[in-house]
């Protein structure tokens, strides 16, 4: 590395994202450049209509320390955050400086933010709340927006930092670049997502208190649909946290690699990439989110303990075919060698996060599982089998029974018609169509095969060379699913 790159990665990086702000920008680059200090400005323009681009542009011309990024179009300040954090990880700062271009943060405050963070922080935040009445000279409007996001984070979000601001200083190097895959936000709420991710993920905060300037230029540019899209988040994200932190966690993402010589899988007809994104922030979605993981932690994962501690052996490798999120594995994990498999990259990752360095990963599909016949001792799945047809099955079957060690053992959760949660999701899609209007709401993948009786289940499992040991439906997982519990044999066909 040369002594110019070396040079340039230490200087500070101050990140500023316009949207027809003629007005300031060229005053607000000045007043950084009065600083006197070793910094590199970068501007993304979001396609201004006002000439802003034009005159960052013949900037740029006269200042080698600014860069411009100039964007397709009015992408959300919360994607221009994301735009501009990311060119500075590729080009190799590691300080960033963000913040608005209407001077409701006064450039003065840098030195000062830059200061903070030599205390060994991580994240410094520019507060408004610090000062006594330092928003008394902003308009109702504007007040009542800031003051009421403040109140929310620190109610749901059990955040005492100004979450809602953009003024901010971003240590780079101890920040990994896939922690910011984590925020979903495009919009506004993209400043209370992220500052909430970093905080749940114990990195370093500090905060430090900003002046507003009696008056500012120009005006807020969050209408009626950011701020219901800011609500929808903050609500999403508060019972995420009840339900799904793990969702939250900031991990090295699951890359695909070829697996025991095959590539990677794209056989995904079910739509299970789109199903595990991190986006369930619908109504329908939600709701589905927060049971299903009810489930999973306190009543699937108790009934899968019970079911393989009796059919597996300790410390066996067993395929989980499947995975998903893996919440149901975080008891089991330490009695056997688990694998998870899934088609999905994002269940991957999901699952990675979860039982991090107890379980493999392995990306493909049940139909063509990634593994040399007979390496597994065993195989259990919940929730899968029924979203595949009658024709389908065996061939899943007969895949399973390839992998499996002779005298190996399969636990199979399938729902059946008659199931609790069958039930349960049919009443509550007829109270959204009939009392809501909402009759396209879908919870998750169509079931297109439950088990329609026990001698049904037996057939299927009997014909694929497997002897079932005990099929079992009960109090233990609530009348949830089947339980089939099965030995592999000869195959008849």
């Amino acid at each position: 590395m040369t002594d110019v790159m070396a040079n340039k990665i230490e200087r500070p990086l101050v990140f500023i994202p316009t949207y027809n702000e003629r007005e300031n920008a060229e005053p607000l680059f000045n007043e950084i450049q009065k600083l006197g200090l070793e910094l590199d400005v970068l501007f993304v323009d979001d396609n201004s209509t006002d000439g802003t681009a034009e005159i960052l542009d013949l900037l740029a011309q006269k200042h080698t320390n600014l860069k411009v990024v100039h964007r397709s179009g009015k992408l959300g300040i919360g994607s221009a955050h994301k735009a501009g954090i990311r060119w500075a990880y590729e080009q190799g700062y590691k300080n960033l400086v963000t913040m608005d271009c209407d001077f409701t943060h006064p450039p003065r405050c840098i030195p000062e933010i830059l200061a903070k963070a030599k205390e060994g922080h991580d994240i410094v935040v520019g507060s408004r709340y610090l000062q006594e009445n330092s928003l008394q000279e902003w308009n109702l409007y504007r007040k009542t927006l800031t003051l009421t996001g403040h109140f929310l984070t620190r109610f749901l979000l059990g955040m005492s930092f100004d979450a809602t601001g953009g003024f901010r200083y971003y240590r780079l190097s101890s920040i990994p670049r896939y922690a910011f895959s984590v925020v979903i936000s495009n919009g506004y709420s993209f400043f209370f997502e992220s500052l909430y991710i970093f905080h749940l993920n114990k990195f370093k905060i500090a905060e430090i208190p900003i002046p507003l300037p009696k008056r500012t230029y120009g005006h807020s540019k969050m209408d009626f649909s950011e701020i219901k899209n800011s609500l929808n988040l903050l609500v999403t994200t508060y019972f995420k946290t009840l339900f799904n932190p793990e969702k939250f966690e900031i991990y090295e993402p699951f890359v695909l690699e070829a697996q025991n010589g095959k590539g990677p899988s794209n056989s995904d007809e079910q739509g299970w990439e789109k199903y595990w994104e991190n986006q369930k922030s619908h109504a329908g979605g939600l709701l589905y989110d927060a049971i299903a993981a009810f489930y999973r932690k306190f009543i699937i994962r108790r009934s899968l303990n019970w079911f393989t501690g009796k059919y597996f052996k300790p410390g066996s490798a067993v395929l989980h075919a499947g995975c998903g999120s893996g919440q149901v594995d975080t008891d089991i994990r330490h009695q056997f060698k688990i694998t998870g498999l899934d088609v999905s990259v994002n269940a991957l990752h999901f699952y990675k996060k979860t039982n991090k360095q107890f379980c493999q990963t392995l990306q493909g599909s049940i139909f063509d599982i990634p593994l040399p016949a007979s390496s597994v001792d065993g195989i259990y799945n919940l929730g899968v089998m029924e979203h595949f047809t009658d024709a389908e099955i065996p061939k899943i079957l007969n895949e399973f029974h390839r992998v499996l060690k002779s005298g190996g053992r399969m636990v199979i959760f399938w729902p059946p018609e008659f199931g609790l949660s069958v039930i349960f999701f049919k009443v509550l899609k007829f109270i959204f169509a009939t009392f809501l209007g909402k009759k396209d709401i879908k919870f998750h993948p169509d079931e297109i095969t439950r088990v329609r009786s026990k001698e049904h289940a037996l057939d299927v499992f009997n014909k694929a060379g497997f002897t079932v040991l005990e099929y079992y439906f009960g109090p233990k997982d609530l009348f949830t699913y089947s339980v089939i519990c099965l030995e592999k044999g000869n195959l008849t066909t």
